[in-house]
């Protein structure tokens, strides 16, 4: 292995619409609970993004599009004007380094909790089918998960609008595109997946109808963003939030087809395994996702230097996201290109607190070193 002057793939410049990405290396989106009870992004998010922006593109943590959305503490949103101009301390910290950062757009759907909604309502999901999990972090501490109460077709528009408001804002925010969250078990996977999608409507059933929601969200915010400018996250091989379905074949080669046709900035596809496989078949490749989605394709999960450069250079992915390598490591970036070793992974009990401490405290290698 090299252990210098690295000069794969990875680290070239790519052309994504009309950006060019300085390197390969995304930012992947990362909830980290920094934003406070009115979920505003502040000086501290700004500081944490701009010591990362040697990537390529940096996608922030999921962001919710409304008060229903929520589902995690100290998460941030975009549902009010006065997040948006909030934001705007993240993104011209990170511009100010000439790179590019998309914001992930999030409802958490059933994988919420009564706690998190107003009036203590139940959270919302496409049928009333309850998580197995062992339990939630809210407001009253760990909760068990509880059974979700199902949307009536005329509720779904309405959620479909809060996407579009919500990219909106973040055009005013002064981001320079939007990720649409439909991957990890949040609301749009659960429409996209059979396991937990039991609707008789023009919602369910069939893998058209269940890819109905996620359409009609990218088309609303396509009104608010060009093409070029959203991209789409998937997990088609994923159990988090206890997904995986028997038919997920069909249901990800489907929506990754259909999303061709869009035109879109990128697919971002958790392909990788390092989180659990429900093993409901063989995992799905970037490989395979080539052969359906011809536009920018994104590989993440568990990629290291070596493992993401060759799958550029197979032709099998244009981009990948490094999450975990990101937490301790600002100048991840500069590691990879100087084969400097990369600092051990915080503790997770840090990963979601609520300060510094384990978020803008792992300084660069050679302050590391001194």
């Amino acid at each position: 292995m090299t252990t210098q002057g690295f000069t794969g793939k990875l680290l070239e410049p790519f052309p994504m619409g009309d950006l060019t990405l300085k390197n390969r290396v995304v930012m992947a989106p990362m909830t980290r609970s920094r934003a406070g009870r009115e979920r505003r992004a502040n000086a501290l998010m700004a500081e944490y993004y701009a010591q990362r922006a040697s990537a390529g593109l940096i996608i922030t943590e999921a962001t919710v599009v409304s008060t229903q959305g929520i589902g995690w503490l100290n998460t941030p949103g975009l549902y009010a004007d006065e997040q948006a101009q909030a934001w705007r301390l993240v993104t011209e910290a990170v511009h100010a380094h000439g790179t590019p950062i998309f914001v992930q757009l999030w409802h958490c759907g059933r994988a919420s909790h009564s706690s998190f909604q107003e009036n203590g309502a139940l959270p919302v999901a496409p049928s009333a089918v309850r998580l197995n999990g062992d339990s939630i972090r809210t407001p009253l501490g760990k909760q068990p998960y509880e059974t979700p109460r199902a949307l009536e077709t005329e509720e779904i528009s309405g959620i479909v609008e809060d996407y579009r408001k919500a990219a909106e804002r973040a055009k005013a925010a002064g981001f320079d595109g939007v990720e649409i969250h439909a991957a990890n078990g949040y609301l749009i996977d659960q429409f996209l997946q059979s396991r937990t999608n039991h609707r008789t409507d023009r919602y369910g059933g069939s893998v058209e109808n269940r890819y109905r929601f996620l359409d009609e969200v990218v088309r609303a915010v396509l009104t608010v963003w060009p093409s070029w400018r959203v991209g789409v996250r998937l997990s088609p091989n994923g159990v988090y939030n206890d997904m995986g379905s028997p038919d997920f074949r069909e249901t990800f080669f489907y929506a990754a087809r259909q999303l061709d046709a869009l035109h879109l900035a990128y697919l971002h596809v958790v392909d990788g395994l390092p989180f659990g496989f429900h093993g409901l078949g063989e995992p799905i490749t970037l490989q395979e996702c080539r052969t359906v989605f011809k536009g920018p394709l994104m590989g993440n999960g568990g990629y290291t230097r070596e493992s993401a450069d060759a799958a550029i250079a197979a032709g099998h992915a244009d981009l990948i996201s490094f999450g975990r390598q990101y937490l301790s490591n600002p100048d991840l970036v500069e590691r990879f290109a100087n084969g400097w070793p990369l600092h051990p992974e915080p503790d997770p009990r840090v990963w979601y607190a609520f300060d510094a401490v384990g978020y803008t405290d792992f300084p660069r290698y050679g302050a590391a070193r001194a």
